[in-house]
């Protein structure tokens, strides 16, 4: 349904939100209550009491959007965040998102391993870093040693 880039973070609130709230409401709670700048091109989602109404507030490059849906029957569930209870707000995964829309019983879904990016890499880095700068972290990524690939023949 989304197509999120992986640099844009997603960032939800766990406590509910007056879904008559605009654009300023919810800027407003995204700086004060998930301690976020929502000029920052991430995703700030906000859900209703009854839990089946949600927010997606986000900058679209020249003005905020905002998406909104409302279910017709059944609710939403949130991801329980057992290391953050006491945190307002929780950063969640596209998949996470995408799985809460679908209305998918987020404790009965099963985590493979995966690879991750440590938060100090998370940055994508700039066009005009060189090959070189940007992989230094991560010599796998350089290409130096190895002879170029090929394509095999029709």
């Amino acid at each position: 349904m989304w197509s999120v880039p992986h640099q844009v973070r997603i960032f939800l609130a766990r406590e509910p939100v007056d879904m008559r709230k605009s654009f300023h409401g919810l800027i407003a709670l995204a700086e004060s209550v998930l301690e976020q700048d929502p000029l920052s091109g991430h995703l700030f989602v906000f859900i209703n009491r009854r839990r089946d109404r949600l927010k997606v507030l986000y900058w679209g490059g020249v003005g905020y959007c905002i998406w909104y849906q409302q279910l017709e029957e059944g609710s939403y569930q949130l991801p329980n965040a057992q290391a953050a209870d006491d945190e307002a707000g929780l950063e969640i995964t596209a998949g996470q998102l995408s799985l809460i829309l679908e209305g998918i019983n987020l404790s009965s879904v099963r985590h493979r391993k995966r690879f991750q990016v440590s938060d100090q890499h998370r940055d994508t880095p700039s066009p005009t870093d060189s090959r070189d700068e940007r992989n230094e972290h991560n010599p796998r990524l350089l290409r130096t040693d190895r002879k170029p690939l090929r394509h095999a023949r029709a």
